[in-house]
């Protein structure tokens, strides 16, 4: 079989998955001026139909597309890795991770622009817009590769990609995003030791230099635990932040936590949007060990969320 043919045949057989569904209305999760949404990360136990319709079931209208829900049964495999971890040597661990990376980048390389497409119309139909993609690539990813995720980006018909990527590769990543005339928003964690990693708003303002597409992705939880605040961060780079990750954690590197019970202050953050209308998306990153069902701790968030903007 050759190229076109195996790609027309993964076509074929992987939007077989994706359900017919008649449209839905668009969800409407903005509350008083404030777009809010989902990391779909935050449902990483379960597959993309699943997700969509928990995502439905909250009432929750747009989200950041996690790259593992893109593939067919993306999930399946880092969840399958790290629950066969414990009974792992460090060698087999390191060739089943090997090989997912393996897996992942033929993927990448080879599945057409039309299952992107189908992707696409199955959040319509839902009624929810997937406002950005989030790509994280590592240091040896070829450019080859990250180029056609920025096709992918763009049949997805989104404007913005989001990604963990170290310096470095963010830095590689921007040119290939201003071709495809994509804006490029860093996500940062907590490690402020590594001038690699971004976390600190010197790293970020490392990243804004890169290029006139560059924005970022300010993890709220996260840059508290650096020991920043986010309240006086937003309100000076209010115009380079597309997206803020809503979660809670302690102050010094401090785990994360249920909402209301960290150091990170969400309400004031959503007060801020609201107040000056920033146009920022402000969407949910479960993360924090819940009781519940994803499901259900997501719409406790939601309802956090809610209730921080009355």
């Amino acid at each position: 079989m050759n190229a076109h043919s195996s790609r027309r045949q993964f076509a074929k057989s992987a939007l077989a998955l994706l359900p017919v569904s008649s449209a839905l209305a668009a969800i409407n999760s903005k509350i008083d001026g404030v777009r809010l949404g989902v990391q779909t990360y935050s449902f990483r136990d379960l597959p993309l139909d699943d997700a969509i319709k928990a995502m439905v079931a909250i009432g929750l209208g747009e989200c950041e597309l996690f790259e593992s829900h893109a593939q067919p049964n993306g999930i399946e495999g880092p969840r399958k890795l790290l629950e066969g971890g414990a009974s792992m040597t460090p060698d087999q661990r390191k060739a089943a991770f090997a090989d997912l990376q393996t897996k992942l980048s033929e993927w990448r390389r080879t599945a057409p622009m039309d299952y992107f497409h189908g992707l696409k119309k199955k959040f319509n139909d839902a009624g929810i817009e997937i406002y950005a993609y989030n790509l994280s690539f590592s240091d040896k990813t070829p450019d080859e590769e990250i180029d056609r995720c920025f096709q992918a980006a763009k049949a997805l018909g989104v404007g913005v990609v989001t990604t963990s990527s170290r310096v470095p590769v963010a830095k590689r990543m921007q040119p290939l995003a201003e071709k495809h005339k994509l804006l490029l928003a860093v996500h940062g964690h907590s490690n402020i030791k590594d001038p690699d990693e971004f976390a600190t708003p010197d790293s970020f303002a490392k990243a804004l230099s890169f290029g006139k597409n560059m924005r970022i992705n300010l993890d709220i939880g996260h840059f508290t635990a650096a020991g920043f605040n986010p309240v006086d961060y937003i309100t000076e780079k209010h115009d380079k932040i597309v997206i803020i990750h809503l979660k809670d954690r302690k102050k010094d590197n401090g785990p994360n936590t249920v909402w209301g019970e960290g150091d990170t202050p969400i309400k004031g953050v959503l007060q801020l949007l609201k107040q000056n209308k920033y146009p920022i998306r402000a969407y949910i990153e479960y993360e924090y060990k819940g009781t519940g069902t994803s499901q259900e701790e997501v719409a406790k968030c939601y309802a956090y969320a809610k209730a921080a903007l009355a």
